[in-house]
């Protein structure tokens, strides 16, 4: 007690009282990963099990650099980026539209929109290409009364029935999507335009969907690579994607590993470029929206960087 009195009063010689001391420095203390160093080297002897496995067996990767570039592989090849995009423009088309019909009013529209994705996300996708390719065993023909007539059969091409099974399908995801990025904005400016004498339409059009594709976008990318890979599957109804191209190959020449070593480079070749362009696109449409720091994290990194120096 009598210890705690004397700081109270203390003093210096010219009377003054003792100024306390200045509070001690943040200091960061590293924490010590362990776990982290034991599980990178359990994933380093992993992987370099499967390096060994895969250069010990016996695989001609002279094959697969061969035929990277071979006329049946790039015609694969620009066959899958020909069915990717035209099936992704008929999904963003089917998919804006649904979006729409689903914010709409009218419950007939908004009906027909529920029920579309309801059955196109509730049925797989190999089974939707075997449908579409199959649908002449439903309708024998396609007719306009007086107008236009012909076989299901011709007009059912491989080609078509990929692109309406990728499309249809994918236009059900891309539906949620773009319906999620309408609903982040806020309400408050579909108010404000409607004070101002917009129509609902002109609304969607000129205020709503340009402040959602911020939103839209990063999934939108992601199902784009997403749909580009499952352009593989119309390999079962025998459209001349990259698979397929590959499958012809080592039908002939028994070297199945080694070129479906090459189908897959250029998956992950073609997956890479679309990253990147999708990256760069993401970083334009998020100019001016930035994250402020908190301010708790800006005193820590001032503390630790006038430490440093």
């Amino acid at each position: 007690m009598s210890r705690q009195t004397s700081e109270q009063v203390a003093v210096t010689a010219e009377g003054t009282p003792v100024p306390d001391p200045p509070p001690a420095a943040l200091v960061a203390v590293p924490v010590r990963r362990y776990g982290t160093w034991a599980l990178g080297l359990v994933v380093a002897v992993v992987v370099a099990a499967l390096v060994r496995a895969f250069a010990v067996a016996k695989i001609d990767y002279g094959v697969v650099v061969k035929y990277f570039t071979a006329k049946p592989i790039l015609t694969g090849v620009l066959h899958t980026l020909e069915l990717t995009v035209l099936s992704m423009v008929l999904a963003l088309v089917l998919g804006v539209a649904v979006a729409v019909m689903r914010q709409s009013q009218n419950p007939v529209l908004t009906a027909v929109a529920a029920g579309y994705t309801w059955l196109f996300r509730g049925t797989p996708l190999l089974v939707q290409l075997l449908i579409w390719f199959n649908l002449s065993l439903i309708f024998k023909y396609v007719e306009i009364p007086g107008v236009y007539s012909a076989p299901m059969n011709t007009i059912m091409t491989p080609f078509v029935a990929a692109l309406l099974g990728l499309g249809v399908n994918e236009g059900a995801y891309i539906a949620e999507i773009v319906r999620g990025g309408i609903l982040s904005v806020d309400s408050g400016q579909r108010e404000a335009a409607a004070a101002l004498g917009m129509s609902q339409r002109l609304t969607m059009r000129r205020i709503v969907l340009p402040q959602a594709m911020r939103v839209i976008v990063p999934p939108l990318g992601n199902e784009f690579i997403a749909l580009l890979k499952y352009s593989s599957l119309a390999y079962t109804i025998s459209y001349t994607e990259l698979l397929q191209s590959a499958n012809k190959i080592y039908t002939a020449n028994f070297q199945v590993i080694e070129l479906l070593f090459t189908a897959s480079l250029w998956y992950i070749l073609l997956t890479t470029v679309f990253t990147i362009g999708q990256q760069q696109l993401e970083r334009r449409l998020s100019r001016g929206h930035t994250t402020t720091p908190s301010r708790f994290g800006s005193l820590l990194r001032r503390n630790l960087i006038g430490r440093r120096r």
